[in-house]
């Protein structure tokens, strides 16, 4: 099948990149490996998930939110508005493809992707013009190597496919990794009935969500050290010193060391709190796994009956794009440096790897779609 470009996945990218090249008349076909859009926000996340920036930063190209928009969206807010923009665009993506190669052909001219129909079992194939990489950042959960694990007799759950702590009441549970989803999922726990213990090994910063909003917004104005120190200065008064709970800040402020790592704060729900009046547990780096039982770095145990993985995910773009490197690195993210890590060559784009949320999904959508209906229009 012939298109002029292709679109991998169905996530706010790939309906993003949609919307933008309808509005262009630019042909193009999204393939989605599972049976609906927006499939990581409507199956893969827990229950009590909610938007943590500010809805000024969480729209999609040419769909401002409704009037009544929170200014902080729970979840079922903000899929309802994906339902509406789907629909007001009119995108169809193919379901059930899961693309297994993607390459250039005909001299470097156009892309061939294969992709599995994974209800008929069939192999199809189409050629494109233009090839986008919308799969997204999330598209795999990673697991990490500890020693022992597999001994564990008890639960081991990664965070795409945690949904609630209500079947943990009364349980040991540890969860391994403190960014936004491990510490919120801890909150989780314990306000469920858990004993809850996380492993803490990396500084961090800690912020309220009104916190990162008027950074956010200050940033318009200030250079990010100045919105660094008042920022700073805002989470110092809020939490205090949290170094006696096993919480280190980076060295760089909040938003430098997003822009320098990609990592984000934690936008506290409420889990500092439960750390400090002692209902959940911090615990440092472990050393190894035996059966139930887990002994920590500084030699401590405890028996746990289940583990959540909140570890984080890596993008899985490069298992199936054998010609990654015209736009990727070997970790599957952008070669190129912000502001262009959108652009590949040899007519491949990726869209939602920038680690800068709904924001950039929308920044990248609009930026790649101007390139490729610039190049289609020279070539008239």
């Amino acid at each position: 099948m012939e298109t002029k470009v292709l679109i991998v996945g169905a996530g706010p990218s790939g309906l993003a990149t949609s919307a933008c090249l309808t509005r262009h008349s630019i042909p193009h076909l999204i393939l989605e490996r599972e049976d609906c859009y927006a499939s990581l926000w409507k199956k893969r996340t827990y229950d009590r998930l909610g938007l943590h920036l500010a809805k000024e930063f969480c729209f999609l190209p040419h769909k401002p939110l409704p009037p009544n928009a929170p200014t902080f969206m729970p979840k079922d807010f903000f899929l309802k508005y994906v339902d509406d923009y789907v629909s007001q665009f009119n995108i169809n993506p193919l379901y059930h493809r899961t693309v297994e190669s993607a390459s250039l052909v005909e001299a470097g001219r156009k892309w061939r992707i294969e992709a599995k129909n994974t209800l008929e079992g069939n192999v199809e194939v189409y050629h494109a013009e233009f090839l986008v990489v919308a799969s997204g950042e999330n598209n795999e959960g990673y697991i990490p190597d500890i020693k022992g694990l597999s001994s564990f007799p008890g639960e081991i759950v990664h965070s795409n496919h945690f949904k609630s702590g209500s079947r943990y009441k009364s349980k040991d549970v540890l969860v391994i990794g403190c960014g936004n989803s491990g510490m919120e999922i801890a909150y989780d726990l314990k306000d469920h009935g858990a004993r809850t213990s996380i492993v803490i090994r990396s500084p961090f910063h800690v912020l309220t969500k009104e916190l990162v909003h008027r950074g956010m917004s200050l940033l318009n104005y200030l250079p990010v050290y100045m919105v660094d120190t008042l920022i700073t200065m805002l989470a110092r008064l809020k939490y205090g010193d949290l170094t006696k709970y096993g919480i280190y800040r980076p060295s760089r402020g909040p938003f430098a060391h997003k822009n320098v790592t990609g990592r984000s704060p934690v936008i506290d729900v409420g889990t500092i709190g439960k750390i400090q009046n002692g209902e959940i547990e911090v615990v440092p780096d472990i050393l190894n796994i035996e059966r139930n039982n887990v002994k920590f770095k500084n030699g401590t145990e405890k028996n746990f009956d289940a583990i959540v993985l909140a570890t984080g995910y890596k993008s899985a773009a490069n298992k199936w794009l054998k010609d990654y490197k015209y736009a990727l690195n070997d970790d599957g993210m952008p070669k190129n440096r912000m502001p262009n890590h959108w652009r590949g060559e040899k007519g491949l784009y990726c869209a939602g790897l920038s680690r800068r949320g709904l924001f950039g999904v929308s920044m990248d959508a609009e930026a790649i779609v101007n390139d490729i209906n610039k190049v289609i229009t020279s070539q008239k």
